[in-house]
């Protein structure tokens, strides 16, 4: 039986927040079809607006009405964009959410979209994520949520969240995956060219760019770290390199990054064995000697410490090969 999805925007909605998570269900009902299966979704975008709103990247979207608030639906879903603070100051909207929600099997919002659940109420006491931009705010407006920065997306009973716009896209893969399959949401990766289906629990934030907003002084240092990760990364020779004594260039690094030097280290060579996991057949010995691990040992230590999975285990899920 097709699931009826509601996909709720509103005027000044981010564009991909709409299309991004719309295409991954639309195509799982093209493969699906393929396979001479009935469409698994039926996809509707809807709004209080009734017949369109404007993006705010200045694309009109035609949307159906807000169906009747007792009208059950599978899923309903929460784009997030600027618009979402006005949306979610009207009572219409408010309190068509609050009814729709009792009915709809699960619910879940894209980036800032968490701001209309919480809003309604239906975040409280859950564990939830936001665009890392807004999730101090999230925790300020509504202390009743267990705001977390880093995730992709989390999924807490019968809600999900996610992160920032493009994590929108890894949400509605694993809603399909929790519906169809890890193959199918696989296929659909695939066929969307979605490299790396990314696991809920992984950073939304890289960490090499993460370095590079805290770095100041030290940006220099994390471009060649980066170039150099198999080679000798002791405080001694990062130190020469910046032209510090040791106990200063620690001191003044951890004050920058918020990070200790080895920590750091751990977190971009972790990053990069998960690309060469990912998109190469390499051997694991080969990806721990490159990444500048040195043995397989200290590679799933470093990879259960990181994100509790061991790199065979990360490959076999997420590989796109």
């Amino acid at each position: 039986m097709s699931r009826i999805l509601h996909l709720l925007t509103f005027p000044d909605v981010q564009l991909l927040d709409v299309s991004g998570p719309l295409q991954v269900f639309a195509t799982a009902n093209e493969l699906m079809s393929k396979q001479g299966h009935p469409a698994p979704y039926v996809l509707k975008v809807i709004s209080a607006e009734a017949s369109s709103v404007m993006s705010s990247a200045g694309l009109g979207l035609i949307t159906l009405p807000l169906p009747p608030a007792d009208q059950a639906c599978d899923t309903l879903m929460i784009a997030g964009g600027r618009g979402i603070d006005n949306a979610a100051q009207n009572p219409q909207v408010l309190s068509w959410l609050k009814a729709q929600a009792i009915g709809a099997r699960r619910v879940a919002s894209v980036c800032s979209g968490a701001f209309l659940l919480a809003a309604g109420g239906l975040l409280d006491g859950r564990r939830v994520v936001t665009h890392w931009s807004r999730c101090a705010e999230l925790t300020r407006r509504y202390p009743a949520l267990q705001v977390e920065p880093d995730p992709i997306f989390i999924n807490d009973g019968n809600v999900w969240t996610s992160a920032g716009i493009t994590a929108g896209i890894d949400l509605a893969l694993a809603l399909v995956e929790d519906d169809l399959g890890h193959e199918l949401a696989l296929a659909v990766a695939r066929h969307l060219v979605v490299f790396l289906k990314r696991p809920g629990g992984q950073s939304q934030f890289s960490a090499t760019l993460a370095l590079q907003n805290n770095a100041g002084r030290f940006s220099e240092l994390h471009a060649w770290i980066a170039e150099n990760l198999n080679a000798d990364l002791s405080v001694t020779i990062l130190a020469e390199r910046v032209g510090m004594s040791e106990r200063s260039f620690v001191r003044h690094y951890r004050a920058q990054t918020g990070s200790t030097p080895a920590r750091a280290i751990e977190q971009l060579r972790v990053e990069a064995a998960r690309r060469l996991l990912a998109d190469t057949r390499l051997p694991i010995k080969r990806v721990a000697s490159r990444c500048g691990f040195g043995t397989e040992e200290t590679l799933r230590r470093s990879f259960l410490r990181a994100i509790a999975v061991t790199p065979q285990a990360y490959r076999e899920r997420f590989a796109a090969l």
